[in-house]
């Protein structure tokens, strides 16, 4: 029994969203309008049948939610169900099982959800927890919706459940918790139990409790609206056409991944964010760019701004022979750490800046400080390779090396090979070999030879 809270009411609206993606343009017109699906979640406690202003609680709860179910039930793409606890166990003994959906989601069932609420009465306890637990699973799969659950309590949970614990479940499973908690009198242990999931609003009297619910719905119903402006380097929003992850700051969990799109307006297209989460961004350039902190203000159009100024890199080469499925590895100037791996002939965006390049070609070959420029394509040319046709007479302990300042270096391993045909950039290099069953270094043989770009060259230590 809830005897703390005799004189205090508390509604708590939980507004959650699922996983919502706003199209816009041609795209949103080849198929359905996003549809909105309103779980209600009404508390038919024992405690509601107790006094408050005007009235008992549970005939003032009733009367403006079925006010509110009978204004919506004529709006485009909204579906509306009713779940309830506490109204089929009847206390003494506490039954923290006692929550069930009544009227689950369909089109045209308003006057259903009326009349369910109408003839319920208060019996049961306050398995709050347990409720937006399985509230969860209430909405069937849809690809294209924005799913809100607002619950209506006077109190709080009698179940020793955890309704914090809950709203990271239902994050996990993408659902987004947003708590609206209003009471009247409102102590401040009752508020801190639920200030982990969400803020705090004090309703004085019916009329005030009527417009916050009036004021929830429009925000479930419309959303508040963000774009995301990647500025190039003259501080213009045009960069787009890249993945973004936005995370809930607060506990780390990814929230929604999305293309960054530019709507056929020329403009940053908008999304619906709710107002609950304080997020952090991570715009996936190369190197990638992280914003955190972020908070969406409700009842206007919120801009989140970072710089992405962004250019591109190719690897390329002289005309003839292509070489395919040679990697480039790209570095930021003066750092060990690979940002890249890069295919040659497939131009890659990097954020504007100077890298360093490392190619693996035979021998590698490394550039330093490649500048990438804003809406610029950088390109590396490398010499086209020529081919080496290396003959041995048996399996046997040698390699191939390249004369390069005075100094010799290991570019192909001819450990127990017999034939091998090895593209090789230009450069004088030099074969050595000793067949494995020989035991004399006096037999170890050596050929010096040349590689041009686009020519062969046979190479034979028998």
């Amino acid at each position: 029994m809830k005897s703390t809270i005799k004189q205090t009411i508390i509604f708590l609206l939980f507004f959650g969203i699922f996983f919502s993606v706003h199209f816009s343009g041609q795209a949103q017109v080849r198929r359905s309008p996003m549809k909105t699906r309103i779980l209600f979640i009404f508390d038919e406690s024992y405690s509601m049948t107790g006094n408050w202003k005007t009235g008992r609680k549970i005939d003032i709860a009733k009367k403006l939610l079925i006010k509110m179910v009978d204004s919506l039930k004529h709006i485009d793409n909204l579906e509306m169900a009713l779940r309830m606890y506490g109204n089929k166990s009847k206390m003494p003994p506490q039954d923290c099982n006692d929550t069930h959906l009544e009227v689950p989601f369909s089109q045209n069932n308003a006057e259903q959800i009326k009349r369910k609420l109408e003839i319920t009465i208060p019996k049961g306890t306050t398995p709050i927890a347990r409720s937006l637990e399985e509230a969860g699973d209430d909405f069937p799969p849809c690809y294209n919706c924005k799913n809100i659950i607002i619950l209506i309590t006077d109190g709080k949970e009698e179940c020793k459940g955890d309704p914090c614990k809950i709203a990271i479940i239902l994050q996990n499973k993408g659902i987004t918790i947003k708590p609206f908690i209003i009471g009247i009198g409102l102590d401040v242990e009752f508020k801190d139990a639920f200030e982990c999931i969400g803020s705090f609003y004090n309703a004085t009297n019916e009329e005030q409790f009527s417009e916050i619910m009036k004021k929830v719905v429009h925000k479930s119903l419309y959303g508040t609206s963000a774009e995301i402006d990647l500025l190039n380097s003259s501080g213009q929003p045009k960069e787009t056409n890249v993945n973004i992850s936005l995370f809930n700051q607060k506990t780390g969990l990814l929230f929604k991944n999305f293309i960054h799109t530019i709507n056929y307006k020329g403009n940053p297209d908008t999304i619906v964010l709710p107002s609950s989460i304080t997020y952090k961004m991570k715009v996936h350039t190369i190197p990638p760019v992280i914003k955190e902190n972020i908070t969406i203000t409700e009842g206007k159009h919120n801009k989140i701004i970072t710089k992405t100024p962004q250019g591109k890199l190719n690897i390329i080469q002289e005309r003839g022979l292509e070489l395919k499925g040679v990697k480039c590895i790209v570095r930021k100037h003066g750092s060990m750490k690979t940002l890249y791996v890069q295919d040659m002939f497939e131009p890659i965006k990097y954020l504007t800046g100077t890298y360093d390049l490392e190619i693996f070609t035979k021998p590698r070959i490394y550039y330093k400080n490649i500048k990438i420029n804003q809406s610029k394509t950088t390109s590396i040319k490398i010499k086209q390779p020529g081919l080496a046709n290396i003959y041995l007479p048996s399996k046997g302990f040698g390699g191939i090396y390249k004369i390069d300042k005075g100094d010799v270096k290991l570019i192909v391993d001819l450990n127990q090979i017999t034939l091998k045909s090895i593209y090789l950039q230009p450069g004088h290099y030099i074969a050595v070999y000793r067949p494995a069953g020989i035991k004399m270094t006096s037999m170890s043989k050596e050929r010096h030879f040349i590689i041009k770009s686009g020519r062969s060259v046979n190479v034979s230590l028998r």
